[in-house]
């Protein structure tokens, strides 16, 4: 009698459970250790103990040489930069998530994409959440995106979403944004972790019986990670980031996930007022086209993805009005500027830079931050030191190590062939770069000493005045001993 007076109280003791992300307990908590928030843990009553039985399938298991892989073709998006990323186009049934910071371009990519893609024989079901329906057509008119089987609803509430997809039947599903949907049946405000979890798991589960790919946008935090519960990156099939500094054209979609191709395809956009466009050659946003070089700027080849481009990076140094000097950058990674200084002061003998403002940056708003292009910084920083323009049409590829050594990096053919096209007739790079375009002079330096041979002679005495204080005149560029290059 007492075993079952203890058994029956522990099957009546109350369980708590967080509002916000569902999480349960057998005891309240003042903070739920799953989603860190305050005062959400709950009574709600005893769980109940299921037990799941043998069911129904709904297809039998089949050797898998015998599954049909016709029905995972994919299919173009008409926007080719991102049917790059995906891995050709829209999987049947898959679910993407772009995320991206506000005002970056994710509506008015989507929206393209939306027009782009109906037809006849696949209808897009495009639904906003945070504008009204008249605010997406402004958009679409100013942008061309009208197409009489695109459909469009304004909706917040999941069940409606739903039943537009009964009504619809479309092909193509495009949510903007899921932290925007909520669903009736769970607790919680519209963005939660329990109403981004649920939305989203509704939306997989329709996409997957109806074959339907779907496209849902979603907001990032402060730090640029995507906001919501981990989970949302998990079930989905693909994740994008639409990346772009707001002041810049160029906007980059990288792959972070891709169950159905590789991770490492870029596609570049470039916005601008008529709606935003893809990029098949990209490398003219990131250089500037003079006449004469200028001291203080180098160009390199940096890999976005697989996709090699062809980047300036600029450096200007002035004497210091304080006894801090500034150290500026635009574009590059801090440290990595600031080792290249030290590697320049150290091993190259450069010694006026420790004393003068320092300022970086590169060009067209794109963003160095592998070590291929410490090279290029680096010479950038010894022609501004030393007010001397490196030879036209040079680039330098390579990793500069704090021993001064120069390191290999992946793809220098790659990179060697998008230079060549482009018309660069000089390269410094290296040991064993590979095959050299025919035509395209290669010295292949081993350490930060024999990169600066590059510069005219007088680049070290330039570098800092003389007894008298006077700086000595500017050498030629044309002095520079590129000659010992070897044609390969």
């Amino acid at each position: 009698m007492a075993a079952r007076t203890s058994r029956s109280s522990a099957k009546d003791r109350p369980s708590y459970r967080c509002t916000e992300c569902g999480w349960t307990t057998a005891k309240w908590l003042g903070r739920c250790p799953e989603c860190q928030a305050w005062g959400t843990v709950e009574e709600y009553g005893a769980p109940a103990v299921r037990t799941t039985a043998p069911g129904r399938v709904t297809s039998a298991a089949l050797p898998i040489g015998q599954v049909d892989g016709r029905r995972a073709t994919a299919r173009g998006t008409g926007v080719p930069e991102l049917d790059r990323v995906l891995g050709g186009g829209l999987v049947p049934g898959a679910v993407v998530l772009l995320a991206g910071e506000p005002g970056v371009g994710k509506s008015t990519l989507l929206l393209d994409v939306a027009a782009k893609s109906a037809s006849d024989e696949h209808r897009t079901l495009y639904v906003t959440g945070e504008e009204s329906a008249s605010q997406v057509r402004l958009r679409a008119d100013r942008i061309g995106a009208l197409s009489e089987h695109l459909y469009l609803a304004a909706e917040t509430d999941l069940s409606a979403v739903l039943a537009h997809l009964d009504s619809v039947k479309p092909s193509l599903l495009i949510l903007d944004s899921v932290q925007t949907v909520a669903s009736p049946e769970i607790d919680g405000a519209p963005g939660g972790m329990a109403q981004v979890r649920e939305v989203a798991g509704a939306l997989i589960r329709a996409s997957k019986e109806r074959g339907m790919s779907t496209l849902l946008v979603g907001h990032v935090t402060k730090d640029g990670a995507i906001a919501g519960p981990r989970l949302l990156e998990h079930l989905v099939d693909v994740v994008l980031h639409f990346e772009g500094d707001r002041h810049a054209r160029l906007r980059l979609v990288r792959g972070v996930k891709n169950r159905y191709g590789a991770t490492d395809e870029v596609g570049c956009f470039e916005l601008h007022d008529e709606g935003i466009v893809g990029l098949a050659d990209p490398s003219g946003l990131f250089l500037t086209r003079r006449a004469e070089p200028v001291p203080g700027t180098c160009l390199t080849v940096t890999l976005e993805g697989r996709r090699p481009l062809v980047a300036e990076v600029q450096a200007l140094t002035v004497d210091s009005q304080i006894p801090s000097p500034r150290r500026t950058t635009s574009g590059l990674e801090t440290s990595r500027v600031s080792m290249m200084l030290a590697v320049l002061e150290q091993r190259g003998r450069i010694s006026a830079l420790g004393k003068r403002d320092i300022y970086s940056a590169t060009v067209g708003g794109v963003k160095l931050s592998e070590p291929a292009a410490d090279l290029a910084v680096a010479l950038a920083l010894a022609s501004a030191a030393s007010d001397t323009p490196l030879p036209k049409n040079l680039v330098a590829i390579g990793e500069v190590g704090l021993a001064g050594e120069v390191r290999r990096v992946t793809g220098v053919q790659r990179r060697l062939a998008e230079a060549h096209r482009l018309g660069f007739t000089h390269a410094l790079v290296p040991s064993d770069p590979g095959k050299v375009p025919a035509g395209m002079r290669v010295l292949e330096v081993a350490d930060i000493a024999d990169a600066l041979r590059v510069l005219p002679r007088g680049r070290r005495r330039a570098a800092a005045p003389d007894e008298d204080g006077q700086a000595p005149p500017r050498a030629r560029p044309e002095d520079a001993p590129l000659q010992s290059a070897r044609r390969q």
